[in-house]
């Protein structure tokens, strides 16, 4: 057995494999496929993962035999109820890749990456929105995440569907003109957005493909377009009302904490919309610090990881510093 830990970060379009030695050394690291058991079933997502694991271990040690390390520190997305929980805490146990394993939402991995303090919120949007939030006495808060259905709005699935709907109704005349209906005719080669949903209609366009469309929303509204400006606040409104309704939750309004943005959409750095969420978070939050992740969530899912075998508190620094 390696005297090390397993960090899993599965994301729902990709997911990182950390192998990281006890005193923080990252010995191997792999990058594969997303696996949510959500979308492919816990079956599906448990192989999955065991290849990419394997795959990261032989490495390191090509005749290695499972417990590979002391313990796995799984974050993944889809993890949103208990019973999900469960099953895919069982699921992975039975490989037997560790002594001890942890499983849970990777927006929780996402937290710690981006925060020192070991609490504070996280809000994720990536293909989809979430939120979690740590207090400092170990409380813990979380949002189902399952779309609509749960009270979302956002994420990039959902945002590429409000852009082609905006899109759809500046061309037939149920809505004003914008920059979105160019830009959804450049990117998909139509002559027509009609063209593009009928594609869309007959499986010819994966739905999916959508939120390709999400820079350009975002360069469109930075540019000043009135309704791309108006779906990004409405985005920034939504992100501020998640950590908003956290911390309000966990009595941390006035309170210093750190509030994490990740996610491919608040970890693009876009300016207009990082600023909007800056400024709706120190009007309900004056003390907390909004902040963008700098290293990617794998990292806190190492930190996560490292602190459930007892590693010393240096070790962080090492870890950061080699995945920054």
């Amino acid at each position: 057995m390696i005297d090390a830990i397993l960090a899993l970060d599965g994301g729902n379009s990709k997911t990182d494999v950390l192998l990281v030695a006890a005193d923080g050394t990252v010995l191997s690291q792999v990058r594969g496929p997303g696996a949510s058991a959500q979308s492919v079933g816990v079956a599906a997502s448990a192989a999955t993962l065991d290849a990419l694991v394997q795959q990261a271990v032989r490495q390191v040690d090509p005749e290695a035999r499972p417990p590979y390390v002391r313990h796995t520190a799984a974050y993944l997305a889809g993890v949103d109820f208990g019973r999900e929980q469960e099953a895919l805490t069982r699921a992975l146990a039975e490989l037997g890749w560790s002594e001890g394993i942890t499983v849970d939402n990777d927006t929780f991995a996402l937290l710690r990456a981006g925060t020192r303090r070991g609490h504070g919120v996280a809000v994720v949007c990536g293909a989809g929105i979430n939120c979690v939030a740590v207090a400092p006495d170990g409380r813990t808060l979380r949002f189902p995440a399952i779309g609509r259905l749960s009270g979302d709005w956002g994420g990039g699935l959902f945002l590429g569907d409000e852009t082609l709907w905006r899109a759809v109704r500046a061309e037939d005349g149920r809505g004003p003109d914008t920059a979105l209906r160019p830009a959804v005719l450049a990117h998909f080669g139509v002559s027509t957005v009609a063209e593009l949903v009928e594609q869309l209609h007959f499986g010819e366009v994966r739905r999916t493909r959508l939120q390709e469309l999400n820079p350009q929303l975002l360069a469109i509204a930075r540019a000043g377009d009135a309704v791309a400006t108006k779906v990004v606040d409405r985005l920034a409104e939504e992100v501020v009302l998640l950590a908003s309704a956290a911390l309000r939750r966990l009595d941390l309004l006035d309170v210093p904490v750190d509030i994490v943005l990740g996610g491919g959409i608040l970890a693009a750095g876009d300016q207009y919309l990082l600023d909007r969420i800056r400024t709706g978070c120190r009007q309900t939050a004056p003390k907390a610090e909004t902040l963008v992740v700098d290293v990617p969530p794998a990292v806190g899912a190492a930190l996560l990881g490292l602190q459930e075998i007892g590693a010393a508190a240096e070790v962080e620094d090492r870890l950061r510093d080699s995945l920054r």
